[in-house]
């Protein structure tokens, strides 16, 4: 679990956790020198009946929001720390708007320095709050008053924190695992050291990792939380992971640690937009502002149906990065300008990889199914890779399998996804192209695979599935490598009849010289013989002994016979004796050897051939 501060400046957040955790989070000589915190601090504390859990301080500073926003992600719990003697301030505000577009779930309002002021003090201060939570989810957010000088309301604040985080469900630990890096630095003896909370999944020193935005693979030397060596650490975990051959000038705030596998980084999302009720004007169409997602923060433009957005209203938009960015579905984020510098909205990622350069909006508010529904649209006969649906999705890997499984209008082949719709529209694309290849080839009983694929150029996997929803449904039918409609039976005219008649005999009486298939073309005025010797051979009455001429299978039967018969076994015969025997000219001879070769009536040697085995 996670615990994070928030509020305005030199309002106690820093003593405030010091008085809870007795650790100092401002280390930095400059916070010590003026007084206010200016990088993120962390502590840990122990909390019966929960463990350790990880407090983040963040500055309050108007000119550190980035900082305090990099802090604020990922946190479960919010303390908003009011000054009792000052009430609500801007970055009050801020923050408290920043940690709703955050979807922090829960929040713990906290009034400090409560031996500074009176009762009646006291009580204005409150009602204060209450009215700047009423338009929140947290209008029933407790308030604790403390004092850091007296000790009043630190325990407590201490024990209403192991309340309300004992009722936090605790995060998917069967997930991809990520962690958004906010510090970096070298340890002699060590080298790179990262630091960051683990947003999903668990890491270990097994754990095959990949950093981004330098998308290279990394190796982890050991794993610690809280200066603790841990074998494994689970989400919702400060973590310290030292880096083996990574400069530690390569890593900086905003880079992202994962689990090897679907993740990408990407210049375009889509998104749900909304800008701040109280936002004094419109974002207009295109209008740069400054993203922050995790611990990163890049330019954006917000490109949405309608053009300009209005305070107050949710929107899907397209937004386009000027640096890439690695994001998962479900992630939120927070829109500022960049000058002045000030929030004026936020959304959540719907769609972290669209694959085309310009993807349309979706509708906002999607569910999970919807959403999944629009990628199998999307992705259409290339098909959706099941293995990026963690990411694209926003899901557990189990959570999506559970979602694919039970949703019949989603066929899967091969790693693919595709909707039943796109498959029997490509069935319907083959059929019609089995049609036309039979009514071309009319003699042909089978279509060959290699032709339909030609025909109809989809995935293989999309293909194999379409042909096997037409062979279950009886349309088709296979044997070998052929396709045919069922029941096909080739169409022989009278004329295609006579022409096989002629085809018969002109070989029948060639012998062991017979025509090439492009002197039979010529002999009929074009018409072409193929189809018909395909039949001939399929009946066997002919053999194909080379690729342009056929043989009647009788004279290929009486010359393997004089070859069986005059060749002695052992005897390697010449070109010139094998001419002798087989009684034909070179131009026949050779082709006719290498055919007996291949069905291993005869062996060639270096010097002549033998009589096979």
């Amino acid at each position: 679990m996670i615990v994070g501060t928030a509020g305005h400046i030199d309002h106690g957040k820093t003593a405030l956790v010091r008085a809870l955790t007795g650790v100092d989070t401002d280390r930095l000589p400059e916070e010590k020198r003026r007084g206010i915190t200016i990088e993120l601090g962390f502590a840990p504390l122990l909390l019966d009946g929960v463990g350790t859990v990880g407090i983040v301080d963040v500055p309050g500073h108007e000119a550190f929001v980035r900082t305090m926003l990099a802090g604020a992600t990922g946190v479960d719990l919010a303390l908003l720390v009011i000054a009792a003697d000052e009430g609500v301030m801007p970055q009050t505000r801020e923050h408290l708007a920043i940690l709703a577009l955050l979807g922090v779930g829960d929040l713990i309002v906290v009034l400090t320095k409560r031996d500074a002021v009176d009762e009646e003090w006291v009580a204005l201060v409150r009602d204060d709050v209450a009215g700047l939570l009423s338009a929140t989810p947290w209008r029933d957010a407790p308030i604790v008053e403390t004092s850091t000088v007296t000790g009043e309301g630190i325990d407590p604040l201490r024990a209403l924190l192991g309340d309300r985080l004992r009722a936090i469900p605790a995060r998917a630990e069967h997930d991809l695992f990520r962690m958004p890096i906010d510090r970096a630095f070298s340890v002699k003896g060590t080298g790179t050291v990262v630091t960051g909370t683990v947003w999903s999944g668990t890491v270990g020193l097994q754990t095959a990792l990949r950093l981004f935005p330098l998308d290279t693979p990394v190796r982890q030397r050991g794993v610690q939380t809280h200066g603790a060596q841990r074998a494994t650490l689970a989400p919702g975990t400060r973590a310290a992971i030292a880096l083996a051959a990574i400069e530690v000038d390569a890593v900086s705030r905003g880079c992202m640690l994962v689990e090897e596998g679907p993740w990408v980084a990407s210049r375009v999302l889509r998104a749900d937009v909304a800008l701040l009720h109280d936002l004094a004007r419109p974002l207009r169409p295109r209008e740069w502002v400054r993203l922050h997602l995790g611990t990163s923060e890049v330019g954006a433009r917000v490109v949405s149906p309608g053009g300009v957005l209005t305070a107050g209203e949710m929107r899907g938009a397209r937004l386009v990065l000027d640096a890439p960015l690695v994001a998962r579905a479900g992630d939120r984020f927070v829109l500022r300008l960049p000058s002045p510098p000030t929030t004026i909205g936020g959304g959540i990622v719907v769609d972290p990889s669209p694959p085309q350069r310009r993807p349309r909006p979706w509708p906002p508010g999607l569910d999970v199914a919807a959403r999944l529904g629009y990628l199998l649209q999307e992705a259409g006969e290339s098909g959706l890779g099941a293995l990026t649906l963690p990411v694209r999705l926003g899901l557990p890997v189990t959570d999506c399998e559970r979602l694919v499984a039970g949703n019949p209008d989603i066929v899967h082949a091969d790693g693919l996804l595709f909707s039943a719709a796109v498959v029997t529209a490509v069935a319907q694309r083959i059929a019609a192209a089995t049609d036309r290849c039979h009514a071309l080839e009319p003699l042909e009983s089978w279509v060959t695979r290699a032709a339909l694929r030609a025909a109809v150029p989809v995935p293989d996997a999309l293909a194999d599935l379409a042909l096997s929803q037409l062979i279950r449904a009886g349309a088709l039918e296979q044997a070998g490598g052929g396709i045919r409609r069922t029941g096909r039976v080739p169409i022989m005219t009278d004329a295609t009849r006579s022409h096989r008649d002629w085809l018969v005999e002109r070989l029948r009486t060639a012998g062991a010289e017979p025509p090439a298939v492009h002197e039979l073309r010529s002999e009929r005025e074009g018409n072409d013989p193929t189809p018909l010797l395909r039949i001939l051979e399929r009946e066997r009455l002919v053999v194909q002994v080379e690729a342009d001429r056929y043989y009647w299978a009788e004279s290929v039967q009486a010359l393997v016979a004089r070859l069986r018969r005059e060749m002695a076994p052992g005897t390697v015969y010449g070109p010139a004796e094998m001419r002798a025997i087989v009684g034909t000219s070179r131009k026949f001879l050779i082709p006719f050897l290498e055919y007996c070769d291949r069905q291993q009536v005869t062996e060639r040697r270096p010097e002549g051939r033998v009589l096979g085995r």
